[in-house]
């Protein structure tokens, strides 16, 4: 029997997209007000579905204290009150968008849960737009 357990999480962050081989007036174009020079930020909010069977010893999929402190340690310690394109090291060359984000932080999730275990993450950049990915 499958079981999915989730944890919600937070981190505030500053982007902006843009590529550098691109002109300014291609970028404006294409990303719009997310290309300000001066960046924007956004409140993200994070869920983490981990998915897979109970353990029959300690009842649980995993330890949801275990899952929290992953997230804390690879995403909102790493993530918050940053800005994604100068402080965060994934995204020195690759677009901060929120697509490229939920990849980012699924790896870095799923890098430090039991191979056994399937992840989805899904990334609210605001309430109305999120991105959802399960390394597929």
């Amino acid at each position: 029997m499958k079981v999915t357990v989730s944890r919600r999480a937070h981190f505030n962050a500053a982007h902006r997209l843009y590529r550098k081989d691109w002109s300014f007036e291609k970028n404006d174009a294409i990303f719009g007000k997310c290309n300000n020079p001066n960046y924007h930020g956004h409140n993200y909010e994070l869920i983490a579905s981990v998915t897979g069977e109970i353990d029959q010893e300690t009842g649980f999929v995993i330890d949801v204290k275990i899952l929290k402190d992953i997230i804390k340690a690879e995403v909102e310690d790493v993530f918050d009150h940053k800005n994604l394109n100068i402080d965060v090291e994934e995204f020195k060359y690759l677009n901060p968008t929120a697509e490229n984000i939920v990849v980012v932080i699924y790896n870095k999730i799923k890098d430090k849960l039991d191979a056994k275990h399937k992840l989805e993450v899904t990334l609210y950049e605001t309430p109305r737009n999120f991105v959802s990915y399960s390394g597929e």
